[in-house]
């Protein structure tokens, strides 16, 4: 029973994610938000959502090792999984703006998030906003280098939604939020209930199957694009969503619930295996050939993301 609360979570998790992207695209547009702005922020915040939602409900019940388990786990499967899948199926190329700001900026955030979580053993409200603050800085950065390249196109955003009547919108903000309020809640009572089921701790279900979960959407969108052979696959994006995971999930989560450290393995092994993950990509996108991710290095990503899921187990 406990499996399909998860999986009946994960499925209005998606749906509500799918609506929430529509719906804000839509109203940005009426708002004469440039399209540019609503790629690189309006997009990525409503994407979030699913893992804020869980979360933020996680850390108000008093589930923290859930909540910081979801993200950190998502961030692991995101290069593990989802990038090691892709790659295996069709090289990457990667552009020099990943090792310019993305990268650097996805890996100074795991590592402060690794010493505030060590300082206090919680990720407090001061902490919280400092994360905040580093996205918003990010996006900042992120909007001034794209407009200067002239960036006219962005892939994220659906050009049919300008016309969208504000009935349409309205309802499906509603739905958004209604499925993602009940997703969240249905999935944390899964993950509470499944560990007690497998006799495992909430933090061994969370960093695997509540963030393979929550991971699945990209997982998709990446493989479908891998097999169509189109260009449009986006090292930046998965490393995005694994700086948006840190800074606006767990950093608005701790602003409204600060979220405790209760099981040591999330410092002594999880937090080092996302460090490390992230870690990783610099020498694997320069050696040995410059800037590509070939199917040889998308199978170590993802041999080594198969040794964390069963290193975690038992």
């Amino acid at each position: 029973m406990s499996l399909l609360w998860v999986m009946l979570g994960l499925m209005l998790l998606v749906v509500g994610g799918e609506f929430l992207v529509r719906s804000s695209v839509a109203l940005s547009f009426k708002l004469n938000i440039s399209k540019l702005v609503i790629g690189m922020t309006v997009v990525s915040f409503a994407t979030s959502a699913p893992e804020l939602l869980v979360s933020l409900q996680a850390a108000l019940e008093g589930s923290s090792d859930i909540a910081l388990g979801n993200v950190i786990g998502s961030n692991i499967a995101n290069i593990g999984l989802v990038l090691g899948v892709t790659a295996m199926i069709s090289p990457l190329v990667v552009d020099k703006g990943f090792y310019k700001l993305n990268w650097p900026v996805m890996m100074l955030l795991s590592v402060v998030l690794y010493f505030f979580l060590k300082s206090g053993n919680e990720l407090s409200f001061a902490e919280g906003l400092v994360l905040f603050v580093s996205l918003i800085i990010f996006l900042f950065l992120l909007i001034k280098g794209a407009a200067k390249e002239d960036l006219s196109s962005v892939d994220d955003v659906d050009d049919n939604l300008q016309g969208t009547t504000n009935f349409r919108v309205s309802f499906w903000l509603l739905i958004g939020a209604a499925a993602l309020y009940f997703g969240s809640e249905w999935l944390v009572f899964g993950a509470k209930e499944m560990a007690v089921s497998l006799g495992v701790s909430e933090r061994v279900i969370s960093v695997t199957m509540v963030a393979i979960g929550t991971s699945i959407p990209e997982l998709a969108a990446s493989v479908i694009a891998a097999l169509k052979q189109e260009k449009a696959i986006s090292l930046g994006n998965l490393i995005g969503s694994n700086i948006f995971n840190i800074s606006s999930v767990l950093g608005l989560t701790a602003m409204i619930q600060p979220i405790a450290v209760k099981s040591k393995e999330i410092l002594t092994t999880d937090a080092f295996w996302m460090i490390g993950f992230a870690a990783i990509l610099i020498p694997l996108v320069f050696i040995p050939k410059r800037f590509e991710l070939n199917r040889v290095k998308g199978a170590v990503i993802f041999i080594a993301y198969l040794v964390f899921v069963y290193t975690t187990f038992i």
